[in-house]
């Protein structure tokens, strides 16, 4: 007993002189990230898909031989989706465990926050869902990756297929934040280079969280469109299309999010969905052998398919375990050196991280929601084309990104 007490008490001392995490010390043998995400409340559905993808991303890892040899531990953080809750809990997985790694995909409030943290601990944030333009521009550091399109990205996408369809009148409308302000703007760009003829008849903005849109509707049904973009996603994309389309709102919908799943059925009438389209960076009908290959393995294991969020949030993970084997370290700058650069050849193509911003570059997918598909008895994504990464492509210079190294 005496000689247990020494051993524990010279652990101690050491971990103080090393200034290195009681917890650290105590698990070496694990890479630990921590996902922040919204696990309680109105957005607990988002937030357990995106949280699934980066726990089945880590079984994958560890079954293969775990990351550097060591396994890696997911601690699910609920962030309440509140910047300050989300801060708060990583600061204290930095200090008491030495969490190196975070990653999160709910609200670019609580990202850019984190981002913040991640910067003054040192340590790495990552976005897999966390759109808003500014956080790889302006508001970018080197300790903050994106493994998603940005607003820019996705907007130019759609933008660059309805430009080249020819379509002439086009109706906007968006939740009226910083997200969907950022969406419309880069829209607007991008349609005018492609197809300068295009005019936007109606631009509207309503609060996030809108019940009524009948005003809404109105208005885009009197400045009769050729078609309809909007960023909108959950409940203001399904109330928008429930309360639009019986008051004649016919038109083609194009949106970030059409393939969600959840929204299709929370509609309740596939003839509400059928026909609109959208662009992800994932999608369960990406036609590649490596997609082909994940979906069936996560579908024979789980009975269910990787669909949207889970298939972003797992992508993103492995493409952040690359980094680490190239580092051939958990240390926090060398991970940074190592995935300035980094290609990863995933299930949803090659995605390169760009150094200058750390915005990674990759092929957005264009899907179109129809009766028959491969996936599901209702109506569902099938693929409709492929926007490559050049074609949606923000210059450094453009973005306002100054890294600071």
């Amino acid at each position: 007993m005496r000689r247990k007490i020494l051993v524990a008490v010279s652990i101690f001392f050491m971990a103080l002189m090393l200034g290195m995490p009681m917890g650290t010390m105590a698990a070496e043998d694990t890479i630990k990230i921590g996902v922040t995400e919204p696990l309680s409340g109105t957005f607990k559905d988002i937030g357990e898909r995106y949280a699934e993808g980066v726990t089945y991303a880590a079984k994958v890892i560890n079954e293969s031989g775990g990351l550097l040899g060591k396994k890696v531990e997911v601690v699910l953080i609920d962030s309440e989706l509140k910047p300050d809750v989300a801060t708060r809990k990583a600061q204290n997985l930095i200090l008491k465990d030495g969490v190196k790694f975070f990653t999160g995909g709910t609200g670019s409030s609580v990202g850019a926050a984190m981002q913040q943290l991640a910067e003054r601990q040192n340590v790495i944030m990552i976005s897999y869902g966390m759109a808003a333009a500014s956080m790889t521009g302006e508001k970018c550091n080197r300790n903050f990756f994106r493994n998603c399109a940005n607003t820019d990205q996705q907007s130019y996408a759609l933008a660059d297929y309805i430009g080249k369809k020819g379509y002439k009148k086009i109706a906007i409308i968006a939740q009226d934040y910083s997200f969907g302000k950022e969406a419309l703007a880069a829209f607007k760009k991008k349609l005018a280079q492609v197809n300068p003829q295009a005019k936007i008849v109606v631009e509207l903005y309503h609060p996030a969280g809108t019940k009524d849109y009948a005003p809404y509707a109105s208005q885009i049904i009197a400045a009769q469109p050729d078609i309809i973009f909007t960023p909108n996603w959950g409940n203001d994309l399904t109330l928008l299309l429930k309360q639009g389309r019986p008051m004649g709102m016919k038109q083609k919908i194009f949106s970030y999010y059409i393939n969600d799943e959840v929204t299709i059925q929370a509609l309740g009438d596939d003839n509400l969905m059928i026909g609109n389209m959208g662009a992800e960076v994932y999608t369960l009908s990406i036609p590649t052998k490596k997609n082909e290959e994940f979906v069936s393995r996560f579908h024979k294991e789980k009975g269910y398919y990787p669909t949207w969020l889970r298939g972003k949030a797992y992508i993103s993970t492995m493409f952040w375990a690359e980094a680490v084997k190239k580092a051939g370290s958990a240390d926090v700058d060398a991970v940074i050196k190592a995935w300035e650069g980094l290609t990863y050849d995933g299930p949803a193509g090659l995605w390169t991280m760009r150094a200058c911003d750390h915005q990674a570059q990759m092929p957005l997918w264009i899907v179109e929601i129809a009766k028959d598909n491969k996936f599901f008895k209702h109506a569902f994504e099938v693929p409709a084309g492929v926007a490559a990464a050049k074609d949606v492509e923000v210059s450094c210079a453009e973005t306002g990104c100054k890294m600071k190294k």
